[in-house]
């Protein structure tokens, strides 16, 4: 059995960025899992919420509804606060998504780079680099060892993919992408991934510009190769999981 896990930061990133990508692996038989980390109750579009609860009640059912549609096997919204994400204490993230990695054991993990993304948002950044960490201190027994009490066990994927592009947003400040290692072809799933977008329906104004970048620039998901317990030098990839030992 093959098991990738997503890290994002709001609800739409698993759609937006990472959908085709989802939706491909669940089609070839593997487990996948989204570890999002605020329900994105600061956004800009509120969804016709009256305050910051209701968007992310409202944030958490769209999540569901994206996942449903991207066949993810486990969707997951933390509770911790949007656009904030930079004030937290990062040994506290970083427990709690070791614990989610130690639970799903996961062989590859993907999620942001440290520039954010194509938007480069600051809570895909600060995502990012609590993922990186998490993904290298879940296989050390001194790390979180009070985990390992509840029939946990270390646990080291093998892979860490930061999203990145051959693009960039107009109108967004200037963003140098990690390079492309690995381009997922994700033309089948285009429009899964649209519509697990859409699914997203407090954020509607943010679908024409979604749509036309994916339609004009999506036909793959591309990803640089951050860290691999094969440490011998790689060559371009078009799956995630080349030379990655799966379990029974």
């Amino acid at each position: 059995m093959f098991r990738l896990m997503v890290v994002t930061a709001h609800p739409d990133d698993e759609a937006g960025n990472f959908g085709g990508t989802l939706r491909h692996y669940h089609e070839y038989g593997a487990a996948t899992s989204v570890i999002c980390l605020t329900p994105g109750q600061a956004a800009t579009n509120r969804g016709g919420a009256r305050n910051d609860q209701e968007l992310a009640a409202m944030r958490r059912k769209e999540f569901a509804s994206a996942c449903e549609l991207l066949k993810v096997s486990q969707g997951v919204v933390l509770d911790y606060p949007d656009g904030k994400l930079h004030c937290l204490d990062a040994y506290r993230v970083v427990n709690e998504l070791t614990l989610h990695i130690r639970q799903f054991r996961p062989q590859v993990v993907a999620t942001f780079g440290p520039e954010g993304g194509l938007t480069a948002h600051t809570d895909h950044s600060l995502a990012g680099v609590f993922a990186t960490l998490a993904f290298h201190w879940a296989g050390r027994s001194n790390r979180y060892p009070d985990q390992l009490k509840e029939n946990l066990a270390p646990y080291s994927p093998q892979k860490l993919y930061y999203s990145t592009a051959n693009t960039t947003l107009s109108g967004r400040p200037p963003i140098i992408h990690a390079p492309i290692t690995a381009a997922v072809d994700v033309a089948p799933q285009l429009e899964a991934k649209l519509a697990a977008f859409k699914a997203h329906t407090s954020q509607n104004p943010l679908f024409p510009i979604l749509e036309e970048h994916v339609r004009k620039h999506g036909r793959h998901e591309y990803y640089h190769l951050v860290a691999s317990a094969r440490p011998a030098p790689h060559a371009p990839e078009t799956d995630l999981f080349e030379g990655v030992e799966g379990d029974l």
